[in-house]
């Protein structure tokens, strides 16, 4: 009796490293194969959370693979959630992403978001949505590395990376009061995509909240010169989160230097609204104007001039 209950302690002891603790287990472990090789139509369905929008689901989708480069492209398969990266900004895995590191781009050069070969402990830093992080890789889950970040804004971010899918299994945005502003988590993945896919490239022109009331009307200006790049814009893509209580009221429009209107909205007491839309560009200083009433109404007007890639795989 006293050896076999002897035998059970030892056995439990040389299991206790394995007890799961939020991790994938005592020790760090992720598996074996870290960096991917994509193939062109490779896909990643995400569900995706914003708090402009609510869920959606999309397709990440590998559309070109540009070797003298050392690059992918990676597209989505909804339209309109490319409209939406291209005006809020809230998905960083579209474009070009690299091929040796799977570092993504922004402002015109790569970040370094994944730290291959993962080691638990590793510190890096990278710009991404705006804003300068500092990352660690602090443990792993279920054979993925964990990266929790921090911005210069006390924003925070974690992200999982699945090696056996060769992509993201999870990532989250939180701004400093825990607010969630992006999360995206894996469904399903798969090779052989057909179907459309888009991907913007976009500059942002203006994001400016209004606050009622106004005393008579608020102007602001933006200026369109096409994208760094040289290339004209094919289209603006604008968004408009309009919030007037009961007695409030409010217009918006956008005019040109000629005084020639591109846009022009009216709200009534009581709106609740939101509206992501696309309307024509051309190379000029245009004028935006708001009138708001009430104490507690606003407009926040977002626009970015786009231009559009499209795929038929």
């Amino acid at each position: 009796m006293r050896a076999t209950l002897a035998a059970l302690l030892l056995l439990m002891l040389s299991l206790s490293g394995c007890i799961n603790t939020g991790s994938d287990s005592a020790e760090f472990s992720v598996d074996e194969v870290e960096k991917p090789g994509w193939e062109v139509g490779d896909w990643w369905l995400y569900t995706f959370e914003t708090a402009q929008f609510g869920e959606d689901t999309a397709r990440l989708v590998v559309t070109e693979i540009q070797e003298d480069e050392g690059l992918y492209m990676l597209g989505i398969s909804s339209e309109r959630e490319a409209q939406r990266h291209a005006v809020v900004n809230h998905n960083p895995f579209l474009g070009r992403v690299t091929i040796d590191s799977l570092s993504v781009y922004e402002n015109g050069e790569p970040q370094q978001v994944f730290n291959f070969p993962w080691e638990e402990g590793e510190e890096w830093r990278f710009t991404l949505l705006g804003e300068y992080w500092a990352a660690e890789t602090t443990g792993s889950y279920r054979g993925m590395p964990v990266v929790e970040a921090t911005s210069s804004y006390g924003h925070t971010m974690e992200y999982r990376f699945d090696g056996s899918h060769g992509f993201l299994d999870y990532f989250e945005w939180k701004d400093q009061e825990g607010n969630l502003l992006f999360r995206m988590s894996l469904t399903s993945t798969g090779n052989d995509y057909t179907g459309e896919v888009w991907f913007i490239r976009a500059t942002d022109l203006k994001d400016r909240l209004f606050e009622g009331p106004i005393d008579g009307e608020a102007t602001d200006t933006f200026i369109d010169t096409g994208h760094p790049s040289g290339i004209d814009f094919d289209y603006y893509v604008f968004f408009i989160d309009a919030s007037l209580p009961q007695g409030g009221t409010g217009t918006l429009s956008v005019r040109d230097h000629t005084g020639n209107s591109i846009l022009t909205r009216t709200y009534t007491a009581g709106t609740q609204s939101q509206e992501l839309a696309t309307i024509p560009s051309r190379s000029d200083e245009y004028t935006l104007e708001v009138t708001l009433t009430g104490g507690e109404s606003t407009i926040h007007f977002m626009i970015a001039g786009g231009i559009e890639n499209y795929w038929e795989l």
